[in-house]
């Protein structure tokens, strides 16, 4: 060994913690301090501070899971995830299959699928409340439906349950692009000579697909769902700045997270206690979700 190997292995870990240093005491400060410290905060009571004043052990716990207002937010993530999963799923797969299979402006059709995800969700959200799913004669869904001599309807008001109309749209709008550029890269790894295997044996159209392009995407599905699920739990802006009206939020159509930042920070309670006791148990909803649905899509894998 050479005198200068060890000194360059002294100075490639210094530039290591140069660069990476600030990342990782960024991500202990502002991520794992306020985790540890959330899980801490949830065993005591602590209303309008962030300083632990009473120990209750599990007591929070207790209290949302026979809370039925927490129950229903945690139905309203099933309902959301119901629609939104499946959905998100098969529309960015087609664009992804339309998109790969154009002959020409592909670069045009990605690019122009993948934009929305750049929008602001709080700008999204606005422009579906005020503009396009509008209530009142104006909006442009309201406008088409009167041209078509149809009564205009009421989106957002909680009398029935077009609200998921325009929720699930709006988070399609937003997300199906990112998806599709997922799938995208799913298929450029597909190898060309299975394709061409596949039409010597003279398949085409959907069997090709059914046979050869699903298979063969079974790891980015896995992600892509995973991912879905994931996101559907997360689930805040668009519900929070398509749904507050003046001061307050409708009782209908509150996922966990808005249930949980009106009781934490909102409503004049600031039951800090609570709200961290509510983040740690949808964590671990979050987690066994991911495992077991990573679980029984590798045992489908085995018995296929």
């Amino acid at each position: 060994m050479s005198i200068a190997a060890p000194a360059r292995a002294r100075s490639d870990r210094l530039w290591f913690w140069v660069f990476c240093g600030p990342f990782v005491l960024g991500l202990l400060v502002f991520v794992y301090v306020p985790v540890a410290w959330s899980v801490y905060l949830s065993f005591f009571d602590a209303r309008n501070t962030v300083t632990p004043t009473r120990f209750v052990g599990l007591g929070n716990y207790a209290y949302l899971l026979t809370n039925r207002a927490f129950l229903v937010s945690m139905g309203t993530f099933v309902v959301f995830a119901v629609l939104i999963v499946p959905t998100t799923f098969a529309l960015s797969l087609g664009l992804a299959l339309l998109v790969a299979r154009a002959r020409f402006a592909q670069a045009f059709f990605r690019s122009a699928f993948f934009l929305p995800t750049a929008c602001s969700y709080v700008v999204a959200a606005l422009v579906w409340r005020l503009s396009i799913f509008n209530g009142a004669r104006f909006g442009l869904i309201n406008s088409a439906l009167r041209a078509l001599g149809q009564d205009p309807v009421a989106w957002l008001s909680g009398e029935h349950y077009l609200y998921w109309v325009v929720l699930v749209s709006l988070r399609l709008w937003l997300q199906a692009g990112f998806y599709m550029v997922l799938f995208l890269a799913g298929l450029q790894r597909i190898p060309t000579d299975t394709y061409e295997a596949a039409a010597l044996d003279g398949a085409t159209g959907w069997r090709v697909v059914r046979w050869i392009t699903l298979p063969q995407l079974r790891a980015t599905s896995v992600a892509v769902l995973l991912l879905l699920t994931i996101g559907a739990f997360q689930a805040f802006d668009e519900f929070y700045n398509t749904l507050i009206s003046v001061g307050s939020y409708p009782p209908y159509a509150r996922p966990p997270l808005v249930y949980l930042y009106l009781v934490s920070l909102g409503q004049g309670t600031q039951d800090l206690g609570v709200g961290s006791a509510g983040t740690v148990i949808l964590t671990l909803v979050v987690a066994a979700l991911g495992v077991g649905q990573l679980r029984l899509l590798r045992e489908r894998r085995e018995a296929a």
